[in-house]
């Protein structure tokens, strides 16, 4: 890579990296080392393609698409054996929405991937039903329906348990 594109590379990467930590933080549903595995490779796959990205009309856009798939790519493998675990350790978290956040990345957990790829760029992102349905290969109806099936999913698992957590 020449030095100019690199510089380019290396700005887009400061620029970048922190907003795709945090996309990557929520789909790995709490998981901060997966979360860095997954903008790792995120960042490793845009550097090889760093040409084409570059003249993209959204880098940006094409990094979260990238980040998306890599992390449904991996769910999808019978080796990605790593499991969440039944608990939170103690220093999870500080705050005064700890608890939200925490209740809130464990149910995200137990749903399934693509799932939890659907409300991320819907909801986090608030990306448009075209874009998600893009980045995920996905329907714009396919889009609506598996958001809807999500949301049901998830505030079944909330349950009640939102209740005491959200402040009045």
């Amino acid at each position: 890579m020449k030095p100019a594109q690199e510089d380019a590379y290396l700005e887009f990467v400061a620029a970048r990296a922190r907003a795709l930590y945090h996309s990557a933080y929520v789909l790995a549903a709490g998981d901060s080392h997966l979360a860095e595995d997954l903008v790792q490779e995120t960042l490793s796959r845009v550097y090889v393609h760093w040409n084409r990205v570059a003249r993209a009309d959204s880098p940006a856009a094409y990094a979260q698409t990238v980040l998306v798939r890599a992390f449904l790519s991996l769910r999808r493998r019978r080796s990605s054996g790593e499991r969440p675990v039944a608990a939170m350790p103690e220093n999870a978290a500080s705050g005064p929405d700890a608890a939200l956040r925490l209740t809130l990345l464990d149910a995200l957990g137990q749903l399934p991937p693509r799932d939890r790829a659907v409300l991320l760029l819907r909801y986090w992102e608030d990306r448009s039903i075209e874009e998600t349905g893009r980045m995920l290969k996905l329907s714009s109806g396919a889009v609506r329906s598996q958001g809807t099936r999500a949301l049901g999913r998830l505030r079944a698992l909330l349950g009640d348990s939102l209740t005491d957590l959200v402040p009045h």
